[in-house]
């Protein structure tokens, strides 16, 4: 599946260890362009997080992806693995609060986040 949206936040890396040897992964939040805000998670697995290398929130990206639901206990868990990802030249540069030049989307900045930013709430949603 292909996905096109703004960074909203870039979560930091994470790294462990498996049976299978070392292991990284980043997270990144986007923001889709339509009449309602919706946000998706996207991770990049392994030597992918070094395309996330310079992005910053506020950017135009396009990803492509795979989408996999596994279950585990019963329950049923969904990722988006990211397998390639570029950035819209025409917006690439554009910080938080910039004009977003005809992507759709208004200009973003973290005081626009409910709760003005002030994230005091350890709730995930």
């Amino acid at each position: 599946m292909d996905f096109e949206g703004l960074i909203y936040r870039v979560l930091p890396v994470v790294k462990g260890t498996s049976a299978r040897g070392e292991w990284s992964k980043q997270e990144v939040i986007l923001e889709l362009p339509g009449e309602f805000s919706r946000k998706l998670c996207v991770t990049f697995w392994g030597d992918k997080t070094r395309e996330l290398e310079g992005i910053k929130e506020g950017e135009v990206i396009a990803i492509s992806a795979n989408v996999e639901s596994k279950e585990f206990n019963g329950r049923w868990f969904t990722e988006v693995r990211a397998w390639r990802l570029s950035r819209k030249a025409a917006e690439a540069g554009a910080g938080p609060g910039a004009a977003a030049g005809g992507s759709g989307f208004p200009p973003y900045s973290v005081d626009d986040a409910p709760g003005g930013g002030n994230d005091t709430d350890d709730l995930p949603f």
